[in-house]
């Protein structure tokens, strides 16, 4: 026979082996964006530029060159 209260220990439990998936994966996303602030906190003491980085000077300076060819134009 089941000692008094036991069903509530085993509602528990199922209530954590549900929770359980949801929780690891939380788990996994939040060491994933630590190692990620690591590593780019690491590239900044090496002094290097990601690739996001780059991108985005790239496209200013793109956007400078055709200013600047438009103000050419008009003189």
């Amino acid at each position: 026979m089941a000692a008094p209260g036991s069903g509530r220990v085993t509602d528990a439990l199922g209530e954590l082996f549900a929770e359980l998936p949801e929780r690891v994966r939380g788990s996994q996303a939040k060491l994933s964006e630590q190692a990620v602030a690591a590593l780019r906190a690491l590239a900044r003491e090496l002094n290097l530029v990601f690739r996001d980085e780059v991108d985005e000077l790239e496209l200013r300076i793109a956007q400078l060159e055709h200013r600047l060819r438009l103000l050419e134009k008009h003189d």
